[in-house]
C-alpha cells in the first residue's frame, strides 16, 4: 500500500508541473481603478499563457503594448481579430483591441492601438483581494 501512495504522489507533482511549465502562470499587480469594480488598485491578478484563439470579448488581459515599452496593462478585450473595435475599425489578424472598465480614466487601446496577440501575455484566471481569492469580474 505504501508503494501505490508513492506512485500515486509523485504522479501528481508530475502533473502539477507539467500543467505549470504548459500555462506558466504569473502574477501581476492591478494599479489605478481603470477596472473597477472589477478590479480595484492593489490587488493581485493570476494570469496563465494562453493561445490566441482562446482569447474573448470580456475576458481581462495582461499585455504589455509594444508601442508603450514598459507598460503593463490589466484590461478587459473589447474586440478580436476581424471584429469591428469600438473605435470604428476593423480589427486585423492576430489583433486584439482592449479597454478598461473606467473608459474616462484608463491608458488603453484607444490610447496606444490594437495590441498584437504576441503582445498578450495572459488571460487573468483569478484575482486576490482583501476577501480572498475569487474570479475576475
Amino acid at each position: 500500500m505504501a508503494n501505490l501512495s508513492a506512485v500515486g504522489a509523485t504522479t501528481a507533482a508530475v502533473l502539477a508541473m507539467l500543467a505549470w511549465v504548459r500555462w506558466r502562470p504569473f502574477r501581476a499587480v492591478v494599479e489605478g481603478d481603470s477596472m473597477a469594480p472589477a478590479l480595484l488598485a492593489g490587488e493581485w491578478v493570476l494570469a496563465v499563457r494562453t493561445r490566441p484563439d482562446l482569447i474573448r470579448p470580456g475576458q481581462v488581459v495582461v499585455a504589455r503594448p509594444p508601442s508603450r515599452p514598459g507598460l503593463e496593462v490589466v484590461k478587459r478585450v473589447a474586440a478580436g481579430p476581424g471584429e469591428l473595435a469600438p473605435n470604428g475599425a476593423v480589427l486585423g489578424p492576430g489583433e486584439w483591441f482592449l479597454l478598461g472598465d473606467q473608459k474616462e480614466r484608463s491608458t488603453d487601446s484607444r490610447h496606444f492601438g490594437p495590441v498584437p496577440a504576441p503582445a498578450i501575455a495572459g488571460r487573468v484566471v483569478a484575482v486576490r483581494g482583501p476577501s480572498g481569492w475569487r474570479r475576475p469580474g
